[in-house]
Parts: structure tokens; sequence; C-alpha cells
């Protein structure tokens, strides 16, 4: 197999010489006649954003669409957006209406606003099919589990940080009598 770089400068070279030929050809014409029309009346066709309609009010999703246009070039798109914490309630709701309180309540628990609310008002949101305290325990035991954003689980970080940083403060003073202690029985050792 060939070197490609070396294929490249190749055909590059060959590329010039052509070009460079037919420069040389038009270079030596005598005289040259240039007519031309002008017409300065025709604009470029306008980019039109396409409308995207979202009739339905039982759809989560948004539209939006946006056109650009400049003398060259024209270009338009249309997008939908779909609003997932109006898909939660929707699912919530859907859910109650069958009956099922707790997986209403369970569905909701997934956005950290209302687990947080939920938590601060004492009534737990559901884990893995336990409800109250054993919830509580749960949720509590599985930290990574939490909705993220949850400020509350912000603060059982912030808890937890301090109570390591409490007991390696303790662990420290703890460790420096014991050392001080351990080097001044040795010091007394000899003396006995």
């Amino acid at each position: 197999m060939r070197n490609p770089f070396i294929i490249g400068i190749i055909i590059a070279s060959i590329l010039i010489w052509f070009l460079n030929g037919l420069m040389n050809s038009a270079l030596g014409a005598d005289t040259n006649t240039v007519s031309s029309t002008v017409v300065t009346n025709n604009t470029p066709p306008t980019a039109n954003a396409p409308s995207v309609v979202v009739n339905n009010s039982d759809v989560c999703k948004t539209a939006a669409s946006a056109g650009v246009q400049t003398q060259i070039l024209g270009i338009a798109s249309g997008i939908t957006v779909t609003d997932e914490n109006c898909e939660r309630i929707k699912l919530s709701r859907s859910l109650y209406a069958m009956g099922m309180k707790v997986a209403a309540i369970s569905t909701l628990c997934a956005d950290a606003r209302v687990f947080d609310a939920m938590w601060n008002a004492g009534t737990y949101c559901p884990y893995n099919a336990s409800i109250g305290e054993d919830a509580r325990k749960g949720w509590e035991e599985n930290k990574h589990k939490i909705p993220d954003g949850s400020l509350i689980f912000a603060s059982m970080k912030e808890d937890e940080k301090e109570k390591i940083k409490k007991q390696r403060e303790k662990d420290g003073k703890a460790s420096g009598w014991r050392i001080f202690f351990t080097l001044a029985s040795f010091m007394l050792v000899p003396l006995l």
C-alpha cells in the first residue's frame, strides 16, 4: 500500500499543473468583450418559520419555530419541547383516578420539590413499597436515590460532613494525647 501523503502530493501537483495551463491559455487572449445585464429588482425569497401547532390541551408539549434570512441563504426550523413536569402531573392524576394513591404520590416524588415538601411535612415519599417511618429510614440509608436537586439531600450531606469532621477532630485529639502518654511512659521507663 502506498503512502497517502505521497499520493496526495502527486495529485495536488497534477491539479496545479492543469489549472496553471488553463490560466496561461486565458491570459493569451488579445481582446475581451464583456456584455452583461444587471437586474436589481429581484429580491431573494423569504425564509418563513414553520407554524408548529399543538392543538390538544392534553399534550404536554410546547412549540417553537424560527427563521433567518440573509441575501444569500435562508433557514427555517421548528421543534416541540416536552414538559416533563406536566407529564408527571398527568400520570399522577391518572394513577390517583384508578385508586392507586401511593403510586400517584410516588410519581410526584420524582420531583425534588415535591420530595422536599413531603419530607418537611413528615409524610415521607414511599420507598420500595414502604411508607411512613420505614420509608424515611429507607431514604436515609439510600441517599443516592433521592431526586437530584433536593434541598433535604443537600442538608443531609452537610450534616454528614459535619459529623465526620467532628469525629476526626475528636479522634485527632484522642490520638494526640495517646501519643503524648506513650512517649512520656517510654521516657519514664529508664528512670525506674
